[in-house]
């Protein structure tokens, strides 16, 4: 691996203090593969696919909390067919005590499945906190969406940090990963100046193999193949290697100012490569104090 110098490294690894990880339902196995690699108490996401039920969705949450980790299910919006079911699932957590904390979403359908139509919704309803759900996570979009204009982006992030306050939830933020950390910076730059102080978790794809990782950007609009490529120095001719997010992380180190970006996390998307995230961020940590 390319790591960044021992003062970057530093810098680095309290960026990496209480970083968070992503998983899916199916995921299981591998996140208790994993554990032995991943501190007490870190926070586990655990995605809401549409290929994925109700049943499943809460025995991953049981997981991660069995293993000593702290669940953070996600909750799509447009993928809830009515409020019952809504209810069932907020419900559900509740009972296995795994709900304080949730992430909405909108979700991929372009339709909505239910009365939900977009995160806003879903906090709006005033269930999350019936439910005993104290803490929100919503998305961030640093290099933009392919399918929403920015300014409506930014009016979604203003209007959900209002909405949380008013329903006296906690919340942060959680951006998609990209590749550049100068867009991520100003970005955050901006959402201090329009008022908004929540925390604010980094998106970082985790080592990941080359195709895959490309997979990924090209479905959620991050970059372009030859971009991702540069950002890692990586060569198109070699899509069996691994990238890693020493560079980004690098240059993030560098650049972060606390009393400027405020409370900044860093949230990793794994990819399903549970374990071999939490072994570089584990290896990460240790060269800093080499």
């Amino acid at each position: 691996m390319n790591h960044p110098d021992a003062s970057s490294l530093t810098a680095g690894t309290s960026l990496l203090d209480d970083s968070s990880l992503e998983m899916t339902g199916k995921d299981v196995p591998k996140l208790e593969e994993a554990a032995p690699f991943i501190p007490a108490g870190t926070r586990v996401n655990v995605t809401f696919l549409g290929n994925e039920d109700l049943t499943m969705r809460l025995a991953a949450a049981r997981a991660v909390q069995r293993l000593g980790f702290r669940p953070v299910p996600h909750i799509s919006a447009r993928r809830l067919g009515s409020r019952p079911a809504f209810e069932e699932f907020l419900a559900g957590l509740r009972a296995d005590a795994t709900g304080t904390d949730v992430f909405a979403i909108g979700g991929d359908p372009a339709r909505p499945e239910g009365p939900y139509a977009d995160s806003l919704s879903l906090i709006e309803s005033g269930l999350l906190g019936e439910y005993g759900v104290r803490h929100v996570g919503i998305t961030g979009y640093p290099e933009g969406h392919p399918a929403i204009p920015e300014d409506v982006l930014w009016a979604a992030l203003r209007d959900k940090a209002a909405a949380l306050a008013a329903h006296g939830l906690g919340g942060s933020v959680i951006t998609q990963f990209g590749f550049d950390v100068g867009p991520v910076l100003a970005w955050i730059e901006r959402v201090r100046d329009e008022g908004i102080a929540l925390p604010v978790r980094i998106g970082v794809p985790g080592p990941a193999g080359v195709r895959r990782l490309m997979s990924y950007a090209a479905r959620f609009g991050v970059g372009t193949s030859t971009s991702i490529a540069k950002k890692y120095g990586l060569s198109l001719t070699n899509l069996m290697g691994t990238a890693g997010p020493d560079r980004f992380l690098r240059a993030l180190a560098d650049r972060y100012a606390p009393e400027l970006h405020g409370d900044v996390k860093v949230h990793f998307y794994t990819f399903g490569g549970l374990r071999a995230t939490s072994e570089w961020i584990t290896e990460f940590k240790k060269e800093a104090h080499v």
